[in-house]
């Protein structure tokens, strides 16, 4: 039901529709639509993907996309542009994946927050197109708006190898544009020597938290970590091009040269249906297959969760490895137990096959199956393949040239597809005597705030996956997660159940956050079930960019304490108004009157970022409420 949704929406809108099997879209817009100098947005955190071909590619919410789809300018406050200047160039067991592993660890999950990242100097070329893209793909994790390379000879190749000579052509010619500007200032810069840059790993829990390869061992002893590695996950968005197959499989033959086979389950996801019949083609997946892998579907899969794990209980600690971008929380495996670390596909593989995190490929030994020590020569791997690309089954469906007498299906009884209907307006007065439903402590991403795995067949059915609103976030009044009280019965419930109970009885409420909160993927619906359940404001230190946007959009208010420490003063039992609606304007702090249940009552001073349109949107209700307006 949800493909044919998809295709005659497609078909009736005039939008071309990659049908399932396709792959992930950003190797898929990597492999056919981006090209040095455009500018695209996609939704989804990951869009960054396409600085591998010299692109500016943003990620943004679905409703910024409408906005663009119906021919509504795009906006964006004007970016800062922190420059990562790479000398040296990349050898051994280090890889593109490294570069960025490294950036995060210096930067952290929001040091790239509100800027764009220009890699350059001599040591670029030195990295793949494909390589570079991996590394851009991973400025989520920073924060970054997006990352960027300059045009150069690699992007060259690959544009050839993908059926676009003539793009090269142009790009050769304008060259000069593409590349950064003589004499450039930046806002921030770091400088990394390719030639020292040593294999990293990081993690688990967080992609900023980075060692080198050669440490880990060491740190995971200290920390209670276990050492064990139960799985190694290779591919996703971030890594699965021809390059990193071909690297992994270059380690995974020297172990069955020598006998072995993966002591951890190994998992194998391609990137795109184009990957998966190029590596067919050319052995890699047999090889990848003999060592012990098992390849999956051509899509995200266990990188969000899209996986049915056996292996170990929930709440069981243990060890995972992935070649993946995020590694929060119970993001691949349900399993808030999971320790989750993100490094390149062939450390992955060189540590599913010694199956420890105490193993380092540049230094260590393995024994073969004769009883001889032997240790992993460099991977290697061919940037691109030498018989040119295999396209595998051709998976596009193009728009018919008139679509006007097709119907969009969607059936009735669906639990997993259902229309929406428009939320309400601004009453045109003050939000008075909201209810707390939670107050938040710590780290809250979109994985807390709507959960992905098995949630994600819900994602065009609003009020199903509403289910899922913050049952992951942690209650500052008892350091719960999803158990809260419901302030009208006294009882305590689920987060969605007692955000219900509220609507229900007409009554509104806030969430109030803590720093950087709603970070991570862009998902839409982390904005929407907040919305769609009754709530009106959300309150925290500060937002991530994209999460900002979509609750603006939605008709929710995102504001931030004018003095941080005001969040303590915030009790779970407390009423919250907020006044100044009246006169909301651009640059204009609005106010908190929030009453204590003792009678006492404080005054808070909370700022925002709305500018007059995105005031527009909140009026009207929401961002498309607006646009119907306008027509």
């Amino acid at each position: 039901g949800v493909y044919n949704f998809l295709s005659s929406a497609g078909a009736k809108y005039g939008v071309g529709f990659w049908k399932p099997g396709s792959g992930i879209i950003h190797q898929i817009i990597l492999e056919n639509y981006a090209y040095p100098g455009v500018m695209l947005i996609g939704t989804d955190s990951h869009t960054p993907n396409g600085g591998g071909l010299g692109s500016i590619c943003i990620g943004v919410g679905g409703a910024d996309a409408v906005d663009v789809m119906a021919g509504i300018a795009w906006e964006l406050k004007c970016p800062e542009v922190i420059g990562v200047k790479l000398t040296g160039s990349l050898s051994g067991w280090t890889s593109p994946k490294d570069v960025i592993l490294k950036v995060a660890g210096i930067l952290t999950v929001k040091g790239g927050t509100g800027a764009i990242v220009e890699y350059h100097g001599p040591g670029v070329d030195s990295i793949s197109c494909t390589g570079m893209a991996t590394i851009c793909n991973m400025g989520a994790e920073i924060g970054a708006t997006t990352s960027v390379f300059p045009y150069n000879h690699r992007m060259k190749t690959y544009l050839e190898k993908t059926g676009r000579g003539q793009i090269a052509a142009l790009a050769d010619e304008f060259s000069d544009l593409l590349v950064p500007d003589e004499g450039c200032k930046y806002d921030q810069l770091i400088e990394i020597n390719l030639d020292e840059l040593k294999p990293h790993i990081n993690g688990p829990f967080t992609p900023d938290l980075a060692h080198p390869v050669s440490e880990i061992g060491a740190v995971a002893e200290k920390n209670g970590w276990p050492l064990e590695v139960k799985v190694g996950l290779i591919g996703s968005c971030t890594n699965s091009s021809y390059e990193d197959m071909g690297r992994a499989a270059s380690v995974a033959k020297q172990a069955l040269d020598n006998g072995l086979t993966c002591k951890a389950q190994f998992t194998v996801t391609p990137g795109s249906e184009q990957i998966r019949a190029t590596i067919e083609r050319d052995g890699y997946s047999k090889i990848l297959g003999d060592v012990g892998g098992v390849v999956l579907a051509n899509a995200c899969g266990p990188c969000i969760g899209q996986w049915d794990r056996q292996d170990v209980k929930k709440g069981e600690k243990n060890t995972i490895v992935t070649s993946f971008n995020r590694n929060f929380t119970a993001r691949n495996d349900a399993n808030p137990a999971t320790h989750a670390f993100v490094t390149s596909p062939e450390i992955v593989t060189a540590l599913a096959i010694a199956g420890t995190l105490n193993f380092n490929p540049e230094t260590d030994y393995l024994t073969a199956a004769n009883g001889e020590k032997f240790k992993l020569d460099p991977p290697y791997g061919d940037e691109l393949p030498a018989m040119d690309f295999d396209p595998g089954q051709d998976t596009y469906q193009h728009p018919p040239p008139d679509g006007t007498s097709i119907r969009v299906d969607v059936s009735p009884e669906s639990n997993r597809l259902q229309l929406l209907e428009p939320f309400d307006k601004w009453s045109g007065s003050d939000l008075e005597d909201m209810k707390v439903l939670i107050k938040v402590k710590g780290k809250c991403t979109t994985d807390h705030i709507s959960a992905a795995g098995p949630w994600l067949k819900f994602r065009g059915h609003l009020d199903n996956i509403s289910n899922n609103m913050l049952i992951g976030a942690v209650n500052s009044e008892n350091d719960a997660i999803n158990k809260l009280k419901n302030y009208l019965t006294g009882e305590y419930g689920g987060v969605p159940d007692v955000a219900r109970h509220y609507k229900a009885n007409g009554v509104s409420w806030v969430v109030v956050g803590d720093d950087n909160y709603g970070e991570g993927s862009s998902r839409e619906h982390a904005a929407l079930e907040p919305r769609h359940l009754g709530g009106r404001a959300i309150i925290v230190k500060s937002f991530a960019r994209i999460h900002e946007t979509n609750l603006k959009k939605q008709g929710v208010l995102p504001l931030t304490f004018s003095n941080p420490s005001d969040y303590d003063k915030i009790c779970p039992d407390d009423k919250i108004s907020i006044r100044g609606l009246k006169a909301f304007a651009p640059g204009k702090p609005l106010s908190a009157a929030v009453k204590h249940s003792d009678g006492s009552e404080d005054t808070l001073e909370l700022i925002h970022s709305f500018n007059e349109t995105q005031i527009e949107w909140f009026q009207a209700g929401s961002a498309l409420n607006r646009m119907k307006e306008m027509q």
